[in-house]
């Protein structure tokens, strides 16, 4: 990687669901040591450690993605520069949505959960949201999957004991309600909904889909259909695929790979503020 420069814009990770801002502690470290500004915001009232969000995960049970969108904005605009934004899963779809507000220098989404308007559902996707959709009332608790589950959804490329591992480490309940309203019924509500972007928005921050070949929770299918909503915009969008990668792209051995491309694609990209 080339030797960062004082004037780099900082960057910003944002964590996705069945996580906490602990999933990013290599990547956070790994940009620090080059030099880089980084910034790891979590959600309103996931601060607390991933054990005691395990205890009481009635803490989460309730937030909202309003909210939350609000809080990371928040974030962004009282950086002293736009940021590079970059985001997993959830965070992901996070990003999206940062970026339809005008904010960021550039964006990377790694293995992202679309916003409203995609419609691909892959077998692998189904099977891996199941646990959470089985009962309509996890729409009310926060809900975890077991190790076995985490490891076909998150990290079906890992041994099962490094998935294991991994789980102990960092997996948490997450708010049942974003799965029900945000994978299934936002679709199909009349009118946009809370996760509603403009794709044809033309006065926008680069963004890159990246995504993991083997990833059963977002599938590349997902994420392909997800970036070919943006094929009116006349800001830059691309995809970039590791063909053998999970949906635990950013965490799996290997995973500087994917951090180093996502941060050499974003600042050869980044727009240069106009003020």
């Amino acid at each position: 990687m080339s030797e960062p420069t004082t004037n780099a814009p900082p960057i910003v990770l944002i964590h996705g669901l069945w996580m906490t801002a602990r999933s990013w502690d290599r990547w956070a470290q790994h940009y620090r040591a080059n030099g880089y500004e980084v910034v790891v915001p979590t959600y309103p009232g996931f601060e607390i450690e991933v054990e005691a969000l395990r205890e009481k995960p009635e803490i989460i049970a309730t937030a909202s993605v309003p909210d939350t969108l609000d809080h990371l904005s928040d974030v962004v605009e009282n950086l002293d520069r736009p940021p590079i934004i970059m985001g997993h899963s959830f965070g992901g779809t996070f990003t999206q949505l940062l970026v339809n507000r005008g904010l960021g220098a550039a964006a990377v989404t790694i293995d992202s959960a679309p916003p409203e308007g995609v419609r691909v559902n892959p077998p692998s996707q189904i099977k891996s949201l199941f646990p959470i959709l089985a009962n309509p009332a996890n729409r009310h608790r926060a809900v975890g999957f077991t190790k076995e589950q985490f490891h076909y959804a998150f990290a079906n490329t890992c041994s099962r004991e490094e998935s294991d591992a991994a789980y102990d480490h960092l997996h948490i309940p997450a708010p049942g309600s974003w799965v029900w309203a945000y994978g299934l019924i936002a679709n199909w509500k009349p009118g946009h909904q809370e996760t509603w972007v403009d794709y044809d928005l033309d006065d926008r921050a680069p963004l890159l889909f990246i995504m993991g070949g083997k990833d059963h929770l977002m599938p590349p299918s997902v994420i392909r259909s997800n970036a070919k909503k943006y094929r009116n915009s006349e800001a830059l969008t691309e995809t970039y695929e590791f063909p053998d990668r999970s949906h635990f792209t950013g965490v799996e051995p290997g995973w500087e790979q994917v951090a180093d491309y996502a941060l050499e694609w974003a600042t050869s990209h980044a727009r240069t503020p106009t003020s």
